[in-house]
């Protein structure tokens, strides 16, 4: 069964025919019941609309749209603002995606020769955005971690894993 959606004005009338029925002596639940709506709803409505006439009621809803309307100029005014900081500081750099990184890699075409980056010293890519860490030759390979069947390697020691008890980590 499809939900009524109640208008503010009905709303208030529902609120004040419940507070009648309350008056002649009808339990409060009762005189809910008998309205068709649920206590919930009721009490709700109670808190957000109670004592209000209709014209004040009208008048709230129109700040209501009044305030929507000006929170979204706000927030496109304070777009724009942050745009313009953006251009002022000379950000020029448009956001790198992956496409983009792997296209500039193929190419060799980067953003200086773009034309995009204002004057200025190349940003560099530290090795700590990259999503390997280089190995360093100076340890040999663990021999859990060798495809079976492999040879060692000579004359360098096979190393044992470490007890349970001790991280992964080996100096």
């Amino acid at each position: 069964m499809a939900r009524k959606r109640y208008k503010p004005e009905e709303i208030v009338i529902l609120l004040r025919q419940a507070e009648v029925l309350h008056g002649q002596g009808m339990s409060m639940a009762d005189a809910i019941r008998q309205l068709g709506i649920g206590e919930v709803t009721f009490y709700r409505w109670r808190k957000e609309y109670a004592g209000m006439s209709g014209d004040q009621l009208r008048r709230l809803k129109e700040l209501e749209q009044e305030n929507e309307r000006l929170r979204r100029a706000v927030s496109d005014l304070t777009l724009d603002k942050q745009i313009l900081k953006e251009a002022a500081r000379g950000n020029f750099r448009a956001p790198r995606t992956a496409a983009s990184a792997s296209i500039m890699s193929v190419t060799g075409s980067g953003s200086r020769s773009a034309g995009l980056q204002p004057d200025g010293p190349t940003a560099a890519a530290s090795r700590s955005c990259s999503r390997t860490s280089p190995r360093s030759n100076t340890s040999p390979p663990i021999a859990s971690h060798a495809r079976p069947g492999a040879r060692k390697p000579a004359g360098q020691p096979v190393r044992e894993p470490p007890p349970d008890n001790v991280s992964n980590v080996f100096p």
